[in-house]
C-alpha cells in the first residue's frame, strides 16, 4: 500500500490549506496524459456517518467498525432543485464557507520516514485485523512487521527517487480541483488529509475547525471503496464527531466511491485508447487491469465491497471502450499482497507468468485502483512486473499512466463535489455494534486461538522470527 511524497514538505506544513487561487496543474507525477473526455453527472451517494469507537490519532488501535454502520442517502432530488448547470452553484450555497477534504493514504517523504510510516500503516486495525481479545498486540506486531519490511521498502523508494511522490501529486490535484470548482462558481478551501503520514487527516480536520467551515464535502481519492482505504480514513472522522461538538453539528457529505461516474470512466478509457495506439498492432494487445489487493477475509468476513466494485468498474471501462470500437481482450488481477494470508485472486505476478505461457505477446498494464503515481506504479508495476512479464515471454509492454491532473478527471471530481453539497447534513451518532456478532462462533474462536498463538510466537521467539522473516519481506 502507498504512502507519501518525494522531496520536502510544503512550507505551510501538515494539514496545508489551499486557500488562494493558483494556476491549474497540468500534470501530476512522472507520467501524464492530456486527453479530454466529456463528463456526465451522476447522482452522488454521500454518507451519513455513524460516530462509533474511541478517539483515533496516528498510531492508535481502536475497534474496527463494520461498513454497515455507514448509511447511504441519495441527494439527486436536491441536485435538481438547487443547481443550475449553466450558472454553477446556487447563490445560497455560494454564501456558505465550503471546505473540501481530500483523503489519501500518505507516504514516506525520505528513506528515514519509511519505518515509522510502515508502523503507522500496520498499527491500523483496518489493515491488520486482530481478534478483539488480542488487539493489545496491535502495536507490538506493527513494530515487528515494520522493522522487518523497512529494508526492502527502502530499496523500493530509493529506486523511485528516495521517497513517495504521492503528497506532491495530491497537492497538485487539490490546486487543480480548486480552480475547477471556481469555474463552476464554487469557492472552497481545499484540505489534504493523509492517513499514515503528514499531513495527517487529524491535522487537516483541526485546520477545518480553525477556519470555521460551515459545510464540508469529504472526497477520498480512491475510486472504489474498501475498509482499508476510504473506510479507515472515514473512521477517523467518526471518532472525531463523537468527541467534538463542532463537527457533530457540521453539515458533511461524504462521496463514498465514484468509480461509476461517466467522467472517471471516460477519462480512463481515453488513457487506455491513447496507450493502445502506441502499439504496432493495437488490436492484438491484451488490456491488463492490475488493482491493489486486500486480504480475502475483508471481503468474506467483513463485507468489504471492494471486489464487487472493482469488477463493476472494469465492466464500465470496457463497455465504454467497446462503444468506441475497441474490442481488445482484458483481464483483472490483484497486486501488492503482504504476508502468508490469502488475498484477493488472481495475483498479478502469477497471471503475468500464465499469460506468457499462453502466448500473449502484447500487454497494456492499467493501474485501475490508483489515481496518482506512487511506489506501486513506479516501482512495482514499471520495474518488477515489467521485468517478470518480459521474462515470461511477453514481447511488447505498455503501461497506462495514473489519472493525476487529467483535465476531464479533475472536472468530474469538481462536478461530484458540487452534486454532493445539497445532501450535506449533521452526522448521526449510533450505538457501537459488535463487529464479530454475526460471525460463526466456531470460526471466530478458531481464528482467535490460532491468531493468538501466531502473535505470541512472533513476539517471543527470535529464532522463529528469523524463520518468518523471508515470508514477511
Amino acid at each position: 500500500m502507498e504512502h507519501g511524497v518525494l522531496g520536502s514538505r510544503c512550507a505551510t506544513g501538515a494539514g496545508q490549506i489551499l486557500r488562494t487561487k493558483s494556476r491549474a496543474a497540468t500534470s501530476c507525477g512522472k507520467r501524464t496524459s492530456t486527453s479530454v473526455a466529456s463528463s456526465t453527472k451522476h447522482d452522488v451517494k454521500p454518507l451519513q456517518l455513524a460516530a462509533n469507537g474511541s478517539s483515533r490519532l496516528p498510531n492508535t488501535s481502536p475497534l474496527l467498525k463494520k461498513r454497515r454502520n455507514l448509511s447511504v442517502r441519495s441527494s439527486s432530488a436536491h441536485v435538481v432543485t438547487t443547481f443550475d448547470d449553466a450558472k454553477g452553484v446556487s447563490s445560497s450555497v455560494a454564501e456558505e464557507k465550503i471546505g473540501v477534504l481530500l483523503l489519501n493514504l500518505g507516504g514516506p517523504e525520505t528513506l528515514d520516514d519509511v519505518q515509522p510510516f510502515l508502523f503507522n500503516l500496520f498499527a491500523d486495525p483496518d489493515i491488520i485485523r486482530l481478534p478483539r481479545l488480542f488487539r493489545f498486540l496491535q502495536r507490538p506486531l506493527a513494530k515487528l512487521i515494520s522493522t522487518f519490511r523497512a529494508p526492502k521498502s527502502k530499496e523500493g523508494y530509493a529506486s523511485i527517487g528516495g521517497g513517495s511522490p504521492l503528497r506532491k501529486i495530491t497537492d497538485e490535484q487539490a490546486n487543480a480541483l480548486k480552480i475547477a470548482l471556481e469555474k463552476k462558481n464554487l469557492h472552497a478551501n481545499i484540505y489534504v488529509g493523509m492517513r499514515y503520514w503528514y499531513p495527517f487527516t487529524e491535522e487537516a480536520i483541526d485546520q477545518i475547525k480553525k477556519d470555521k467551515i460551515t459545510k464540508l464535502v469529504v472526497l477520498p481519492l480512491y475510486p472504489q471503496y474498501s475498509i482499508s482505504t476510504s473506510g479507515s480514513s472515514i473512521r477517523v472522522l467518526q471518532d472525531i464527531v463523537k468527541e467534538d461538538s463542532y463537527f457533530a453539528g457540521l453539515p458533511i457529505s461524504i462521496i463514498e466511491s465514484w468509480y461509476q461516474r461517466d467522467g472517471y470512466v471516460k477519462s480512463m478509457a481515453d488513457l487506455i485508447q491513447k496507450e493502445l495506439s502506441a502499439f504496432s498492432n493495437p488490436e492484438e494487445v491484451m488490456i491488463f487491469f492490475s488493482a491493489h489487493g486486500v486480504p480475502l477475509t475483508y471481503v468474506e468476513d467483513a463485507g468489504d465491497p471492494y471486489r464487487d466494485q472493482m469488477e463493476d468498474c472494469i465492466a464500465l471501462i470496457m463497455g465504454e471502450l467497446r462503444t468506441r470500437g475497441i474490442l481488445n481482450s482484458h483481464t483483472l488481477a490483484y497486486q501488492s499482497r503482504v504476508g502468508p494470508v490469502q488475498w484477493l485472486k488472481p495475483y498479478t505476478d502469477e497471471v503475468l507468468v500464465e499469460l506468457g505461457q499462453k502466448g500473449v505477446k502484447s500487454l497494456l498494464a492499467v493501474p485501475v485502483s490508483f489515481v496518482s503515481e506512487h511506489i506501486e506504479t513506479l516501482e512495482e508495476i514499471d520495474m518488477e512486473y515489467k521485468e517478470l512479464a518480459l521474462e515470461s515471454g511477453i514481447k511488447n509492454w505498455g503501461r497506462v499512466p495514473a489519472l493525476g491532473c487529467t483535465s476531464s478527471f479533475i472536472s468530474d471530481l469538481a462536478d461530484a463535489v458540487v452534486e454532493a453539497l445539497p445532501a450535506a447534513s449533521a452526522l448521526v451518532t449510533r450505538k457501537p455494534e459488535d463487529t464479530d456478532s454475526d460471525l460463526d462462533l466456531m470460526h471466530y474462536l478458531t481464528k482467535v486461538f490460532f491468531g493468538s498463538i501466531l502473535a505470541f510466537i512472533l513476539l517471543l521467539s527470535p529464532r522463529l522470527i528469523s524463520a518468518f522473516r523471508n515470508t514477511l519481506l
